[in-house]
């Protein structure tokens, strides 16, 4: 298979970036999209142009790093799927696929397609974590009983990989997708209870402060999303925030 591929080139987070456009060839349809980013890169080095930089790491669907906008989708065509398990069986023979980085103002572009999107990191370390007293005898988690919907909806929440396509996708650019099902996780369970105002109240804040825009309700970031988080969730962060301010008044 053929492709020509137009992609985003930025030396630097302050240089000016423009779309470039290169072809590949010798592609199978059993690649990964990051695979044919290999064989393009090969291929650009054979003729002494720099690589296509682009962020990765596990390639088996799990970290989140390996963000890209392809043909204006987050993680590209397909659903429940990051953009190192989408395959290249998934496009035309000869067809022309447009690259970019996600764009966010709280995801600074570093180079080509990588951006910088530790924003999302300071609001996991603002609150979305369980303090643990280990001084002591402590009880065993698992002797503490919890229901099974609440189990099952705290699961669901943790699935999140904080890869960033609900904010790339979101028309605000809004990461609540992402905090409210950090949130959830834990407001779900009983050993996230104790924390559960401050958690909230600071996550909330951090994440205005990174400058993340806010939700309208569009709904894009659930579709997006690779791991299917709900809408649910934002719902249920705006339920413990409210219920944190009016507390802490």
């Amino acid at each position: 298979m053929n492709f020509t591929i137009n992609v985003w080139r930025q030396s630097g987070p302050e240089a000016k970036g423009r779309i470039e456009t290169y072809p590949v060839s010798g592609i199978s349809d059993h690649m990964s999209f990051l695979e044919m980013i290999d064989v393009l890169n090969e291929q650009l080095i054979n003729q002494d142009i720099e690589p296509v930089v682009f962020d990765h790491d596990c390639r088996e669907g799990i970290c989140g790093s390996c963000s890209m906008f392809i043909n204006g989708e987050a993680h590209g065509p397909g659903r429940s799927i990051t953009t190192c398990q989408l395959h290249m069986r998934e496009f035309k023979d000869g067809e022309t696929i447009t690259i970019e980085p996600f764009r966010a103002k709280a995801f600074p572009i570093i180079k080509d397609l990588m951006v910088d999107r530790s924003s999302l990191d300071r609001i996991i370390q603002s609150g979305g974590f369980v303090s643990v007293n280990t001084a002591g005898k402590q009880p065993d988690a698992n002797a503490i009983p919890i229901e099974k919907a609440d189990a099952d909806a705290a699961f669901d929440a943790a699935t999140c990989i904080g890869c960033g396509a609900c904010v790339a996708t979101c028309k605000n650019a809004s990461a609540m997708l992402f905090v409210g099902a950090k949130v959830s996780q834990f407001a779900l369970l009983p050993q996230g209870k104790i924390e559960a105002e401050d958690r909230v109240l600071n996550m909330v804040n951090q994440m205005d402060l990174e400058g993340f825009g806010n939700c309208t309700n569009t709904g894009a970031c659930e579709v997006e999303c690779p791991k299917g988080i709900s809408l649910e969730t934002i719902a249920r962060m705006n339920r413990e925030f409210l219920s944190a301010s009016l507390s802490s008044k």
